[in-house]
């Protein structure tokens, strides 16, 4: 099922959207905090986002330029301020397509479903995780932290993965062992904890303290912020 994400300053337009693309078997989510769109699209990890121009605090090229920083997810913008320069501008910003306002409900459905064939026929789903404002982008192995991206190691984004995917619970050293290492009966115990120290002293060096906590006996866990 397909997750789409509507960014839209109109209830009763969003409203409508959203019942009309439940209809087609997707989910969908519609953002209501205008100052933390991307709080909204790191926790729905949408494949998909219907993006308006005029927008409370931010318009909607500002958020497209905030999900570029870590995504390729395919944005639709829709508007009524349909222009030559706000086209050229929403395409120019890393938006997919532009569709007119007033719209046929129809016509909309039958752009999302071309966009989503195109931009999944061969990978399949997005891949950005999202904890307490921290965003994992899976398809470049980088963290992204207020805009600003951190690169990863592969063992780094591997143990951050394995976190991220079991947030707000502890994660046995095994299990984080097994996902660095196929066969971890063949690795000494001590490298995973040299792996866990580095990442945690370039976190830290990014201004990300204490992310990763250690529960004696069990594991690693991620720490609230």
């Amino acid at each position: 099922m397909y997750r789409i994400l509507i960014v839209e300053d109109d209830s009763v337009i969003s409203g409508e959207i959203a019942r009309y693309l439940m209809k087609w078997g997707y989910e969908v989510k519609a953002v209501t905090d205008f100052c933390d769109v991307m709080g909204d699209f790191g926790k729905f990890s949408p494949q998909l986002v219907l993006m308006d121009i005029g927008l409370p605090f931010y318009n909607g090229y500002y958020w497209c330029g905030e999900i570029r920083k870590i995504s390729q997810v395919p944005i639709v913008f829709i508007s009524s301020a349909a222009d030559n320069m706000n086209i050229v501008m929403a395409v120019n910003m890393g938006g997919d397509d532009f569709v007119t306002k007033p719209f046929d409900l129809e016509v909309l459905a039958a752009k999302v479903q071309a966009i989503l064939r195109r931009a999944y026929a061969f990978n399949g789903q997005t891949t950005v995780l999202e904890y307490q404002g921290l965003l994992l982008n899976m398809e470049e192995m980088s963290l992204n932290v207020q805009g600003k991206k951190i690169e990863l190691s592969k063992n780094e984004f591997r143990i951050l993965q394995t976190l991220f995917e079991n947030s707000g619970k502890p994660v046995s050293r095994e299990s984080i062992m097994k996902k660095l290492w196929d066969d971890e009966c063949f690795v000494d115990d001590n490298t995973l904890t040299v792996n866990i120290n580095r990442l945690r002293k370039k976190l830290e060096s990014e201004g990300i303290s204490e992310l990763i906590g250690t529960k004696k006996g069990v594991g690693y866990f991620l720490e609230s912020q």
